[in-house]
């Protein structure tokens, strides 16, 4: 009897386990927004394996190597717009190098900023983000904590000597179909917050502020229609209006 018993709770352990393995791995919460759920689900290995995408660039940081003497070499770091501009056809011959990756926010970008921008040894460094930590992609954030992530990337650039240029979070517009849930994601409010704060922290920083928003805003206070076709990527012509105010940004944190 006592071994029919000992049978049957061990039968019964093993189906409990089993059972177990076979449910559904928790949700993620919803934003409220279908596109970025699913985005956000479509993510998980990216969050739990491999949070800061570190083997994005791993090889291509291991064949660039140091720079040449007298290189200025300048890293654009940052998030999708970032990692769409072909920095060749807008700055050609200039040793820039590309270091975003689509639909980071700042906590993913300081996992990777040593391996990305201290490792390798630029002047510069342009840092373009925030918009995809307005929008949640790994999560609600508030400003002061994308705040502290912004102050770090500075403070960590100047214990390497590296220069620092800041640029303001881009203004979105919800001018078509494909821009609104992007639109309704980044509220203005918390985008004109944060570059207030942007260039205010430049400002007590001897830091380069370049302000693309000026540039690129409406009379409405939108991204301006012809440069986003989905509201918030610049196309060809929005990057055509950035180039130079980059170009420019760059000279003087060089001098």
């Amino acid at each position: 009897m006592q071994r029919k018993l000992i049978s049957a709770l061990v039968v019964s352990i093993v189906l409990s386990i089993g059972a177990l393995a076979q449910q559904a791995p928790p949700a993620i919460p919803t934003t409220g927004f279908a596109g970025l759920d699913q985005y956000r689900a479509s993510r998980i290995a990216v969050f739990t394996d491999d949070f800061g995408q570190l083997a994005r660039y791993r090889e291509a940081d291991a064949q660039l190597g140091a720079p040449k003497p007298g290189e200025n070499r300048v890293v654009f770091f940052g998030d999708s717009i970032t990692d769409i501009w072909k920095l060749e056809d807008y700055f050609p011959g200039k040793p820039y190098v590309n270091r975003g990756i689509g639909g980071q926010t700042t906590p993913q970008m300081l996992v990777r900023y040593r391996e990305e921008v201290i490792d390798l040894q630029p002047k510069v460094v342009v840092i373009l983000a925030g918009t995809n930590d307005i929008a949640g992609n790994t999560g609600p954030m508030r400003n002061e904590d994308i705040e502290a992530n912004f102050a770090s990337f500075a403070e960590l650039a100047r214990v390497h000597g590296i220069r620092v240029v800041y640029a303001s979070i881009l203004p979105v517009h919800n001018y078509t179909e494909r821009s609104k849930d992007f639109f309704a994601q980044r509220p203005q409010a918390r985008i004109l917050a944060l570059n207030e704060w942007l260039k205010d922290y430049c400002t007590k920083n001897n830091i380069v502020y370049l302000d693309y928003f000026s540039a690129l805003v409406d009379e409405k206070g939108m991204l301006k229609k012809d440069l986003a076709d989905d509201g918030l990527h610049p196309n060809a012509a929005g990057f055509k209006v950035m180039a130079p105010l980059a170009e420019a940004a760059i000279q003087k944190a060089l001098k």
